[in-house]
């Protein structure tokens, strides 16, 4: 890829992050006008009303934060659960999590080493590529352990992945098996690890 086509790319990116970040905003403030973060029934309804277009829009919200880091991830899933309720708030943050992580391990493979290095720190991109002076093997069984955990820079993983010789095979299996833990941890802690600082505080 050369750098011409690399920086249309990332304009792209960037422009998709700011057009996110904007509609976040406006969108915050209609559902504050609508008293959705007053009164966590009117988002609900709100949804159902919308009952095939609100999750649709949500499956495609959390594909497009895996890509692009429009808003945090954690974020967008506490709001899965608190919209659609703890089985399918789990099963809309399930797919699109990992519907957006097979895309990017397929961009990450298609274009290469440029793509992974400009939106990954070339120190966290040395960092875990040095694994691979361990092995391949080494290197999946530790992307797998990491994937399992909540705190990982998942995103960053992926794209670092893809430049390895990691078979899609082990890729899929990786995510489809790994990802439930962290998403479960992340969504349930942000809302009642909230809710119970608040009672505290």
């Amino acid at each position: 890829m050369n750098d011409n086509v690399l920086r249309y790319i990332k304009r792209v990116f960037n422009l998709i992050t700011i057009l996110g970040f904007v509609a976040t905003i406006v969108g915050g403030i209609y559902l504050w006008r609508l008293g959705a973060f007053q009164n966590q029934a009117v988002l609900q309804q709100l949804i159902v009303a919308h009952r095939f277009l609100g999750p649709l829009i949500f499956l495609c919200m959390q594909i497009l934060q895996v890509i692009v880091p429009i808003i945090p991830g954690g974020i967008t899933m506490a709001a899965g659960v608190m919209i659609f309720g703890p089985v399918w708030g789990f099963v809309y943050n399930y797919f699109g999590i990992v519907a957006g992580s097979f895309l990017l391990f397929h961009f990450g493979k298609k274009y290469g080493s440029s793509l992974a290095k400009t939106f990954v720190k070339e120190k966290t991109y040395n960092k875990y590529m040095a694994w691979l002076d361990k092995g391949q093997k080494r290197f999946n069984i530790v992307f797998a352990l990491l994937i399992l955990s909540p705190i990982a820079p998942d995103d960053a993983l992926v794209l670092i992945a893809s430049q390895t010789k990691m078979s899609w095979k082990f890729f899929t299996w990786s995510i489809l098996l790994c990802k439930p833990l962290p998403i479960l941890l992340y969504s349930y802690l942000l809302i009642f690890g909230g809710d119970l600082l608040g009672h505290i505080l």
